[in-house]
């Protein structure tokens, strides 16, 4: 009753002028970013973060809600009308919607990609509501030691899980555990890896690795590629709503089936929406009576796919909030955008903020709803003119942003010089095929990993096997264990074939 009384006291706040104005501005952003091949997210929300400073908590959340929503939806635009996945998850939508564009239908296929993502966000955010909550109990029976594992846990499962190679994944987060170490000993006062500058005394600043990281590969590849392949005028033949509301109830159990199926892997780390997407898109297809259709312009196929991986967003933020391991990498960074306004996940944020913590859920589920009004047609057929824009131009842009943004951390060129180190560092690890966001996760749990390690080696005065000594902390090492094993097993079978 106190949790639902939480909720319900967090949404006059959210209701503010200037918390709607924010929401608006970051769906209608986040459909602009989703709708340019090459942009995602991620990226967006990276560059967002350093210019959030002076901004209220919730304004900043509001507009990371919309983006992260926007972006979604928005990657359908070109998957549909171009066969090119605006974002990753929309490939999935390349399967079904560019036939019934080439049938003449893409308008259809547009509406039926708003309702579905709306629908799918929607229910994602009920459930980051009806979920977080309860779990945050379970995180007070966690101790020093547990903490520890729920590090290690959550850091090796994006390491090994995200990508298609877990040496790489380990390597790349142990990349983000060494430049954690950068700065003042948390225990000692001791300074390690500064070199003299006294402005690494407190550490590499979060927000110039994850601008770094995120920001400046993608204009590198911009300028590389020159010029955007596709320049030509988009038009968007017939009306939306011809033979959209007589397929509603046709469509309402592929929407419910891809939502469950989205919120679900939402939850687990590491999987992200490519992967709700696929498992959802797989599932309607399983059990559809004429799945031959599929691949040739279902509309199911559009709904599944989009419903699978919007259904992911408030889900994969579920773990970020309760146990401060993200599901998926633009949770990661909007984790990483909550550490930068002093809010630290777990249970100390549902008690401490509530309003904040229970304001962003609320803000999810509006920038869904948002969808309805501002995804319809017309936005579309704007949106759709932004693929447009001649990469060489975005590129620039891009990089301007994040200088301006990073320049006003510290009124200084130390942080921006290292922010295009870190991204030179990034272009090369993606031309390598390393996936950025165990850096990232390595980054912000090797503080919290080194700390609890530390702090139960006190308490215990060095004895090792306090690390394993509670039930919990015996299913965390087990979990940890099976994790570092399977794909083992794996690559020992594939051998064998």
């Amino acid at each position: 009753m106190e949790t639902l009384q939480a909720i319900f006291h967090a949404l006059p706040a959210v209701l503010a002028w200037h918390n709607v104005l924010a929401m608006v501005v970051g769906t209608l952003a986040g459909m602009v970013v989703g709708s340019l091949p090459g942009l995602t997210a991620t990226m967006a929300i990276a560059v967002l973060i350093p210019l959030t400073f002076s901004m209220s908590p919730l304004v900043a959340l509001g507009i990371m809600a919309g983006i992260y929503n926007g972006a979604m939806y928005g990657g359908a635009v070109p998957a549909i009308l171009l066969n090119v996945p605006g974002t990753p998850p929309s490939i999935v939508t390349t399967f079904d919607g560019y036939p019934l564009a080439k049938q003449g239908r893409a308008a259809l296929a547009l509406k039926v990609a708003c309702w579905s993502s709306a629908i799918g966000g929607a229910l994602s955010a009920i459930s980051l509501m009806a979920l977080a909550p309860p779990l945050v109990l379970v995180t007070l029976l966690f101790g020093p030691s547990e903490y520890f594992w729920l590090g290690i846990l959550g850091m090796s499962s994006i390491a090994i899980l995200l990508g298609k190679d877990p040496i790489k994944g380990l390597i790349a987060a142990a990349i983000g555990l060494l430049l954690g170490t950068v700065g003042s000993d948390v225990v000692t006062g001791q300074q390690r890896f500064t070199f003299g500058r006294l402005e690494l005394i407190d550490g590499i600043n979060l927000l110039v690795i994850l601008t770094g990281l995120y920001a400046i590969p993608p204009a590198i590849r911009m300028i590389e590629k020159r010029y955007s392949e596709n320049t030509e005028r988009i038009e968007i033949k017939g009306h939306p709503d011809d033979g959209f509301f007589k397929n509603f109830k046709y469509l309402l159990p592929t929407w419910l089936r891809s939502s469950l199926i989205g919120i679900g892997v939402g939850i687990l780390p590491a999987t992200g929406g490519s992967m709700a997407a696929f498992l959802a898109y797989n599932e309607v297809r399983r059990t559809a009576k004429n799945p031959e259709l599929f691949g040739k312009g279902d509309i199911r196929g559009v709904a599944a796919a989009e419903t699978g991986n919007n259904s992911d967003n408030s889900a994969a933020m579920i773990p970020a909030l309760v146990l401060g391991v993200p599901g998926s990498g633009v949770s990661a960074v909007i984790l990483a955008g909550l550490l930068v306004h002093g809010l630290q996940p777990g249970p100390q944020l549902f008690r401490d903020t509530p309003d904040i913590v229970y304001g962003f859920m609320w803000q999810m589920l509006f920038t869904s709803f948002m969808l309805f009004a501002l995804g319809g047609n017309i936005a579309t057929r704007l949106f759709s003119q932004v693929m447009r824009l001649p990469q060489v131009i975005l590129a620039p842009m891009i990089m301007c942003l994040t200088l301006v943004g990073i320049y006003a951390l510290s009124n200084d060129m130390f942080n921006v010089w290292i922010m295009f180190g870190m991204g030179i560092v990034g272009y090369i690890l993606n031309r390598l095929d390393f996936p950025l966001a165990p850096i990232v996760l390595g980054l912000v749990l090797g503080n919290m990993i080194e700390q609890n390690l530390r702090l139960t080696m006190l308490i215990h005065q060095g004895d090792l096997t306090a690390l394993i000594a509670s039930p919990l902390s015996k299913v965390l090492f087990g979990l940890c264990l099976i994790l570092c094993v399977v794909p083992i097993f794996r690559r020992l079978r594939r051998a064998k074939s």
